[in-house]
């Protein structure tokens, strides 16, 4: 589907005047009419408009999901007004780093939000909006436009930023994202494939500051269907709201389909009503997806991809179920190729860094053209590519299989061990919930791999039995310097393994006992 370019604000408001009486948002026992939504919209933008927010301006909101986070969103789409959504998760210190980077001169917050930016230094300039009525700043309902009120007409440009997302920090200061209106655009224009319409209803458990749950948000809402929001996320309450509202689609990431899965009563709930159900944003395992394609009715398609963009590989599972070990195809219309650490192409079979291109890339890094560049790789023909940092080959048929994240590649005594090679053998071990490696200093190898391990319930292996079961499996290359116990592994808030603390943690270890 190759539509002409919309303005998602548009298309709400034209679902307003078909449907004005079906709900566009529901939140706990609240919902939201196209028509009213619509009208809040316009309240936002002629706020904004009022108070000096030029299209291209930036607002931040920094708050947990709710009607009014979205409501403020769109309105601010409405206006031309970027949208910096911030991670309540997000430090003090990052937060006041990434407020100043999006150059926003209004901050809409609630609670959590505020009590996240407890002690940053925040510039005494920027006015704060309360979106859940809390004494942090200027009520909502007194900063909006008078009922009624309608902004000025603009004609929105797909170049234009849409948001500015923020990276996670998993591997340092996060970096500013802008998504323009175009590569919104690019994800609408797939809600047909995936069966979108205005009798969807897609149950979004993941953050609305997370480009995860934009990815379906913003595509729900273009096609006229409703949005079902859960503040945080909570297995039994997601399978009473799934089966209470009768969910068509979601999405979730691996950690809550493995939550789930593993809930007693799973199979007791009524599911059928589901027809997609999407994954993203952490490695999905071949054996989690299987059982969803199992136990839980509907598709099941899995996005590989970055917020940054570039090329993105689908992998209906329900169709090419021998393929649960890959993350599918390049979507249509988008380019995939792999790369060698010179930068040229590797030969077919070979393995190499993943790079793509397609109508939905980011503009750059906000403010830091040199961290756009690094990002950026380009072809013989001068084609802008984005790299991933991802390292791996495709099979025959054209399907990608990641090895591991060529940041978290172990050179050990001048061998490339792929962690994920590591924690597949150890996965499979009866008394591992939980596993995750990473390569640490080694004076005799340069680097070497050490596995942090979370233990099944009732587990009585000992860390010097999984390393030793784990290493007579391994090649002599990837044995295994040691095995750490853990009751949980760090995460961020939509499930990726936060590896730079498993190592920070370690460095502490070692250092309190080698002194």
């Amino acid at each position: 589907m190759n539509l002409r370019f919309c303005a998602i604000a548009d298309l709400v408001r034209e679902h307003a005047a078909l449907r004005p009486a079906q709900a566009a948002l529901v939140h706990d026992e609240r919902s939201l009419a196209y028509a009213d939504l619509d009208a809040l919209m316009d309240r936002v933008a002629a706020a904004l408009q009022r108070d000096g927010a030029a299209p291209c301006a930036t607002i931040a909101i920094c708050a947990s999901t709710s009607i009014e986070y979205a409501v403020v969103f769109l309105g601010a789409l409405r206006a031309g007004v970027a949208v910096a959504p911030l991670a309540p998760s997000s430090t003090p210190e990052q937060l006041a780093a990434m407020l100043r980077d999006s150059g926003a001169r209004l901050l809409f917050v609630d609670a959590a939000g505020a009590k996240a930016l407890e002690g940053a230094s925040v510039d005494v300039g920027l006015r704060r909006i309360a979106l859940d009525g809390s004494s942090i700043g200027l009520a909502l309902s007194d900063w909006l436009a008078p009922v009624g009120a309608k902004p000025a007409a603009i004609e929105t440009q797909p170049e234009w930023p849409f948001n500015i997302i923020y990276s996670s920090g998993t591997t340092g200061a996060p970096k500013g994202i802008v998504q323009p209106h175009s590569m919104r655009w690019a994800h609408v224009q797939r809600t047909e494939s995936f069966g979108y319409s205005p009798r969807t209803v897609t149950l979004i458990a993941t953050p609305l500051y997370s480009n995860t749950t934009l990815v379906v948000f913003f595509p729900t809402l273009a096609a006229g269907g409703t949005v079902v929001l859960m503040a945080k996320f909570d297995a039994a309450a997601y399978l009473r709201l799934a089966e209470h509202h009768r969910a068509t689609h979601t999405m979730l990431v691996p950690v809550q389909y493995q939550r789930l899965m593993k809930l007693p009563g799973f199979d007791d709930h009524d599911l059928s009503a589901f027809e997609v159900k999407f994954c993203t944003s952490a490695p999905f395992h071949a054996e989690i997806k299987a059982e969803v394609l199992r136990r839980w009715p509907g598709g099941l398609v899995e996005f590989y991809g970055m917020t940054e963009g570039g090329g993105s590989c689908v992998l209906a599972a329900h169709l090419r179920p021998d393929k649960l070990h890959t993350v599918g195809q390049p979507a249509e219309g988008h380019e995939v190729k792999l790369i060698d650490d010179e930068g040229r192409e590797v030969a077919p079979g070979g393995t190499g860094e993943v790079v793509g291109r397609s109508g939905a890339m980011m503009s750059g890094y906000h403010g830091q053209p040199e961290k756009t560049a690094e990002a950026e790789w380009h072809d013989a023909a001068g084609r802008r590519f984005i790299r991933t940092g991802d390292i791996g080959r495709f099979d025959d048929e054209g399907f990608l299989i990641l090895l591991d994240r060529k940041k978290d590649m172990v050179i050990s005594g001048g061998f490339n061990v792929y962690p994920s090679d590591l924690e597949a053998v150890l996965r499979a071990h009866a008394e591992v919930a939980d596993v995750a490696v990473v390569g640490v200093p080694s004076a005799a190898w340069g680097e070497t791999p050490v596995a942090f391990v979370v233990p099944a319930a009732g587990a009585a292996a000992t860390a010097r039995e999984l390393k030793d079961w784990a290493n007579a499996q391994l090649g002599k290359t990837q044995r295994l310097a040691d095995v750490q116990l853990a009751t949980a592994l760090p995460r961020s808030a939509i499930g990726k393994v936060l590896k730079r603390e498993l190592r920070e943690a370690y460095a502490g270890v070692t250092s309190r006992t080698n002194p």
